[in-house]
């Protein structure tokens, strides 16, 4: 672990040397910074019952800005309510203030949001919380292994991704490494974390190998989403290789689905194989497809669902507006979705057959260690 938290931080560091980093000038540049709310110097909103009680209208705010450049400067804010866009706060409540710089001393203020930073910290703090009191050792284990992943994914992935790499086998390393190393602190090094490791990592191949196919036949791109034109514009001025995004977006959205039923049945085996230590191969094989059986539709429910819930807004307007089924299955949006959630679930149900093949040939084939 000292050996991997070391190339991480390292990695990490060196990819990141050029990182483009915005910063504002003495005359121009947007900056946001968190704002405590003074007194609220008018209140001109009224309650519009036709759009479920939303306010409208606007108040007039003093706030004390509480970080950056401007910090500690008091100034007057007007905050408009709308049915879109309605940030309802209160004296002592803290905010986020947007500055745009304009000339030499020249600012404009508005109101950006919430601070929501307290409320993110919270909710890790309770995520932590509940994995250390009910997991015990190897839920805070849990929590450092989803903590290296997402430095991986954020610190590694998108830096080399804005440099030119290719997405698809970068995203491949980096889903290899990080489950061994997740199932390295659950389990240590045991036939066990290495069935299960070697499982996850051909079964998110397989899923993004069926997408890739699915998306050349039905002509899906990651120039169909709705993020299209804002990486066209990003390409003009970076390296950035497009056509990889998709299909490593399913690599890593199935990522966790394929861990978990991968984990599942390894130790599930290793416990058959302690129990009975004289099955064979191929009864110890049965075993795991039939143990794979039950958790392989839990799990494909799982991601599909999540798909679904992501999309649930869309999915909504897409049914009020009485779209016929042959526009609503041609359609970018819904086509890119099913692609998603198929093809992660194919990497579910082809993960339970290959670590049920590979813990058997491990825990059956003698002098393995």
């Amino acid at each position: 672990m000292v050996v991997f938290t070391l190339l991480l931080a390292v990695t990490v560091f060196l990819v990141n040397k050029e990182r483009p980093r915005y910063s504002a000038t003495d005359t121009t540049g947007v900056e946001y910074e968190k704002a405590v709310v003074l007194e609220v110097l008018e209140d001109n909103t009224a309650v519009d019952d036709t759009t479920e009680n939303v306010l409208r209208g606007s108040t007039e705010l003093s706030v004390k800005i509480l970080t950056g450049r401007y910090k500690g400067n008091i100034v007057n804010v007007t905050n408009y309510f709308s049915a879109l866009y309605s940030v309802d706060v209160k004296k002592g409540d803290t905010l986020c203030l947007r500055i745009d710089t304009v000339g030499d001393g020249e600012c404009n203020y508005s109101v950006y949001n919430y601070n929501r930073v307290p409320l993110i910290i919270g909710l890790v703090i309770v995520f932590f919380a509940a994995l250390a009191i009910i997991g015990g050792f190897q839920g805070i284990k849990a929590f450092v292994g989803l903590i290296y992943t997402v430095l991986c994914i954020f610190g590694i992935i998108l830096p080399l991704a804005l440099k030119g790499v290719p997405t698809i086998p970068l995203t491949c390393g980096i889903i290899l490494i990080t489950s061994m190393v997740c199932f390295y602190l659950i389990g240590g090094i045991s036939k066990k974390t290495i069935s299960a490791a070697l499982g996850c990592f051909m079964g998110v191949v397989l899923a993004a190998l069926l997408g890739h196919i699915a998306a050349a036949i039905g002509g899906i791109s990651i120039f169909q989403t709705d993020e299209a034109e804002a990486l066209l514009l990003l390409k003009s001025n970076t390296s950035i290789q497009l056509r990889g995004l998709f299909i490593s977006g399913i690599l890593i959205g199935s990522m966790g689905a394929v861990m978990d039923i991968a984990m599942s049945i390894a130790s599930a085996l290793e416990e058959v194989h302690t129990l009975n230590p004289e099955r064979d191969m191929k009864q110890l094989f049965s075993s795991g497809i039939n143990i794979g059986r039950d958790a392989m539709g839990t799990m494909a429910n799982t991601l599909v669902l999540a798909y679904v819930g992501s999309a649930l807004n869309m999915c909504v307007l897409i049914y009020s507006y009485g779209i016929g089924w042959r526009q609503l299955l041609c359609t970018d949006f819904v086509a890119i979705e099913v692609i998603r959630a198929i093809a992660g679930s194919i990497g579910i149900i082809c993960c339970v057959p290959l670590v049920s093949a590979i813990s058997a040939f491990l825990y059956t084939k003698k002098g393995t260690k």
